[in-house]
Formats: structure tokens, C-alpha cells, sequence
């Protein structure tokens, strides 16, 4: 099973990462969440090494250039030799391949393949719309899709897309949980954390952890981290949880030009 809470590393990578992640694992964080266009799986894999974390779940994603069958197979044992992972837990496929140019059926049987020859635990999706994803469980069942890792905060709430995984037994995993800094500034979770005596962060990650999401906010500090990972223990009031519903604009930050047609 998936952790409700892990650390995300989007953009960060080097010396910094490896430190961030030491400490991460160090305050009992359970899950790692990388991918190979990160460029950055071996800063992670040297962090995991150090800190000897054996039992912290890592994730890491396929990406679109990777999704022929047997470039999912060799880019996974790569991926796996930067993490220094006999096995990893879980691979996502990042994005859907561009206007289909490979066969989303094809990258399915290639992650059915490596989870059977021992390279990955789990596999799942990311940035799949309910479209995508009702032909992905066509194709493997529901029960093999671990999770759809998507953008959701409380500006970008993607309702249509969770709910849609919901149906399907096909966990959420919530990506850019703070809107790239954006909740910060927002009244309402500003109102809220002070009611909670806690940040407008922290009641955004605990918005995605009471909505049964998975949560992997990144950040560069370590205060932020330790902030975050508090941020399990926020007990959200259902006023609350209806005053973040309220707020939501459907504003998307991540659309690269080679993203599905999200309609």
C-alpha cells in the first residue's frame, strides 16, 4: 500500500536533495517521490543508501520518450541502479504518450512485464484523465492501477478526475499540493490555519490527507519539512473542509505542450 504522505522532489536536485531526504527520513517520513526526467533519482538513491531506509517507498515515473516496451524495461533497471533499488516500489507512467504515438496498451504490458520479472513492485499512472484512465484498467484492471498521480490543490481541485479514480478503487496521488506557494497568500486557508494555530500549508496538505488523497509536497527547507510532515496531525473541522471546496478555480500550473486534452 502507498503512503498517505511523502516527500516530493520535483526541481530538486544535487547535494541539497541528498541532505533534504536524510532528514526527511530521519523524521519518519514513509515515501520518496522522484522520476527520471527529475534528473535527480541517483541524488535520491544516495540519501536512501545512507540512511539505510529499506522500508521507505519510492516512487518514480516513466517518462513519455521511455514508453516503447523495451525502453520501459531498460530506463525502469536504470532508474533502479541510480535508487540503488534491487526492486522499486512503484512506477508511474509520467505522462501519456504524445497523440498516442505509442500505444498506451503497449507501456501497460511493458510495467506488467517488469513487475513480474522483480524490476518494480507496483505500477500506476500520472497525468491521466478519466478517458486514459478508464482504458488503462480496461486493459490491466482497476486493482493494478495503484494510483493516478495528479495536479491538485486548493485552487485546482480536478474533481471530475478524482472522483472518476475514486469510482475505480485507483488511489489519487495529489501533485503541487501547494500551488507553487499560491496558498500562502490565500484568505481563507490563512483564516483557517489560524484557527488551527498552524500555516496555510499546513491546512492546505491536510485538505488532500482528509480527502483520502496522497500527498508529496517538496520543498528546499528543512523547517518546511518538518512543517509539512506536522501537517498529518491537522484536524480539519467540516466548516473548514467546505470553506477550501469553496475556493477551488480550476487553475491548472503544470500544462507542457505535450499534455492530454484534459477535456
Amino acid at each position: 500500500m502507498i503512503p498517505n504522505f511523502g516527500m516530493g522532489t520535483f526541481r530538486l536536485k544535487g547535494p541539497t536533495l541528498t541532505e533534504l531526504i536524510t532528514e526527511a527520513v530521519q523524521m519518519g517520513y514513509q515515501q520518496i517521490d522522484t522520476a527520471q526526467a527529475y534528473e535527480n533519482e541517483a541524488d535520491v538513491g544516495k540519501a536512501l543508501a545512507q540512511t539505510q531506509s529499506d522500508d521507505v517507498f519510492v516512487t518514480t515515473k516513466v517518462w513519455h520518450e521511455n514508453l516503447k516496451h523495451q525502453h520501459v524495461l531498460d530506463s525502469l533497471k536504470t532508474s533502479s541502479d541510480k535508487l540503488q533499488r534491487d526492486c522499486i516500489d512503484l512506477a508511474l507512467i509520467h505522462w501519456p504518450s504524445p497523440n498516442d504515438e505509442v500505444p498506451l496498451e503497449e507501456t501497460l504490458d511493458a510495467l506488467t512485464e517488469a513487475k513480474e520479472r522483480g524490476l518494480i513492485k507496483h505500477f500506476g499512472v500520472s497525468n491521466f484523465t478519466i478517458d486514459l484512465l478508464e482504458r488503462a484498467t480496461q486493459h490491466v484492471g482497476s486493482e493494478n492501477i495503484m494510483t493516478n498521480q495528479v495536479e491538485v490543490h486548493p485552487f485546482m481541485q480536478n474533481r471530475k478526475v478524482t472522483e472518476s479514480c475514486q469510482q475505480k478503487g485507483v488511489k489519487v496521488t495529489a501533485y503541487l499540493p501547494l500551488a507553487k506557494g499560491e496558498v500562502m497568500s490565500n484568505s481563507t486557508l490563512q483564516k483557517i490555519a489560524h484557527e488551527h494555530n498552524a500555516t496555510a500549508a499546513q491546512v492546505a496538505i491536510a485538505w488532500e490527507l482528509h480527502k483520502g488523497y496522497v500527498s508529496i509536497p517538496s520543498t528546499t527547507k528543512v523547517s518546511h519539512l518538518r512543517s509539512n510532515f506536522a501537517a498529518q496531525k491537522l484536524q480539519l473541522t467540516d466548516q473548514d473542509m467546505a470553506d477550501i471546496e469553496a475556493i477551488d478555480q480550476g487553475e491548472r500550473m503544470i500544462d507542457p505542450s505535450f499534455a492530454p486534452d484534459w477535456d
